[in-house]
């Protein structure tokens, strides 16, 4: 049976054949890794033929770029929507930080093929989900600067501190259950906690202290 949260994962893909393979996807690859499946496993837990994968996807890596693709624009978004919206640097950042870490939590299994089967895509589709995160990375860097600039944040390397606030979220994907201890709600807010007080200026208010859900 197919995971409820993964496959909401890929609720406005059309048509619905694409969203079945695109979760079986996400589950085989998830357990037995990309070279290890098939596409004959990947259409049997869609309840479709081999050949039904072929109408939708040209080949096994195709729908792996699909994955990644929709999966990097997600989390993009993500940051944007936080980069974008209003309020002091340390709200913005504990936005971006509460919603990507609640993301990976949510979708682990997506974010977890997502995140760690990059190797596995050809050269061009490599190519264009690299140009996503350093999209990715430029927009949280972004809302670091800002914090930097206005006297908020005491953060010495904006591109290194960038890149351990989105890796923190990112390995959520590898160890999280959703039979652990925390929601994923709790745990954005744990690391927006976090985040707040590795940046946050001597005597300033940690980064996420004030910051609405």
């Amino acid at each position: 049976m197919q995971d409820v949260q993964e496959t909401a994962a890929w609720g406005d893909v059309e048509p619905e054949a694409a969203q079945r393979l695109l979760t079986a996807g996400v589950e085989a690859f998830a357990e037995r890794g990309y070279h290890a499946t098939t596409t004959r496993d990947i259409a049997g837990r869609a309840g479709m033929s081999p050949a039904a994968l072929y109408i939708h996807f040209r080949t096994k890596e195709d729908l792996l770029f699909r994955i990644s693709r929709v999966g990097h624009e997600r989390a993009r978004g993500i940051i944007a929507a936080a980069a974008e919206s209003e309020g002091a640097a340390g709200e913005r950042l504990a936005r971006a930080v509460r919603a990507f870490a609640r993301w990976h939590a949510e979708h682990h299994t997506t974010a977890r093929v997502v995140q760690y089967e990059l190797a596995a895509l050809g050269e061009e589709h490599y190519a264009e989900i690299v140009a996503l995160r350093r999209d990715i990375d430029r927009l949280l860097r972004g809302i670091i600067e800002d914090g930097v600039r206005d006297g908020e944040f005491a953060v010495a390397d904006v591109p290194g501190t960038a890149l351990a606030v989105l890796s923190l979220c990112v390995d959520v994907a590898r160890w999280f259950s959703a039979a652990g201890s925390r929601s994923p709600d709790e745990l954005g807010e744990l690391y927006a906690g976090l985040v707040g007080r590795m940046v946050a200026a001597p005597g300033g208010r940690d980064a996420g202290s004030s910051s609405q859900k």
